[in-house]
């Protein structure tokens, strides 16, 4: 897919030695044949996002109530963020910045959007994982999230997932030069180790919920291994603990692992999206 392309800043040669977004990158993505994606995997179409829709309709101030992703992090600086599920805070000491913080909590937003975080939960459990950060992210009108990595420890062994609840031209996504298009109602995970970047090509905005599940042992789809000083603060962290931390080591989120995951992902996430539809049900009702 032919994405429209960008001047290359020569502020960003000079830092870096390469620019950082060329128009030879957004030109040589392209859509691989179907079923040959080597870093995404659609998991489930069709899921009802009606309840999170309408949590997201009712609270619409809630985009401005932490603006503190789209101005820190440059290459998010066209997104707008909702916070359900984030870094602990304050750090523990010695963590560089929070892509080294395994813990996460539930941030304030989240009680705004009780059926949103409840689907988090109910597919992590449905895998067998452990629900990790979960944002809500507009990316605004006929613009970009740039090219970047997801670095640190807590990236590292985690799936990246992302449900589509709004994009009426579909959401072009690429990762070393592949591109997919998702769709609304679509969850997708993908390989945030690899140098990625979106576009949003509508003339509203596009907005995913997008969370991290931290994988029963040898089931990540994109995860990889902890090294080194990583693997022994890992160990000892009450939320993965010296078994969990192990666990992933170099032969986790191997291909046989993604394989088996792509074979049993869709009877997962149906099972699961039965689950939650049922405590949707209850919340509603009570």
């Amino acid at each position: 897919m032919h994405l429209e392309g960008r001047n290359v800043n020569t502020a960003d040669v000079r830092k870096t030695g390469r620019p950082r977004w060329t128009d030879i990158e957004e030109r040589t993505a392209c859509a691989p044949p179907d079923g040959t994606a080597t870093h995404f995997i659609r998991i489930a179409e069709n899921v009802d996002t009606s309840p999170l829709l309408a949590e997201l309709d009712a609270a619409p101030e809630m985009w401005l109530a932490d603006t503190s992703r789209q101005r820190r992090v440059r290459c998010q600086r066209n997104t707008r963020n909702i916070f359900l599920r984030a870094p602990r805070k304050p750090l523990p000491p010695g963590a560089r910045n929070a892509n080294d913080v395994h813990e996460s909590r539930t941030a304030p937003a989240a009680g705004r959007f009780p059926r949103t975080l409840a689907y988090c939960e109910s597919i992590a459990g449905a895998l067998g994982g452990t629900l990790g950060r979960a944002t809500l992210v507009a990316l605004l009108p006929r613009s970009r999230v740039f090219p970047h990595v997801d670095a640190g420890a807590y990236y590292r062994i985690r799936d990246r997932l992302h449900l589509v609840l709004k994009s009426p031209g579909g959401s072009p996504l690429t990762a070393e030069g592949e591109t997919v298009v998702m769709r609304p109602g679509e969850l997708w995970a993908f390989d945030n180790k690899a140098r990625h970047w979106a576009h949003n090509p509508a003339d509203e905005p596009r907005v995913h919920l997008i969370f991290d599940i931290l994988p029963a042992p040898g089931q990540g789809m994109f995860v990889r291994p902890l090294e080194g000083a990583d693997l022994i603060e890992a160990r000892n962290l009450p939320a993965l603990g010296q078994d969990a931390a192990a666990a992933h080591r170099s032969d986790h989120g191997a291909a046989p692992a993604r394989n088996a995951w792509k074979a049993m992902g869709r009877r997962i996430f149906r099972a699961a999206a039965r689950a939650w539809a049922a405590e949707s049900t209850r919340t509603a009702l009570s």
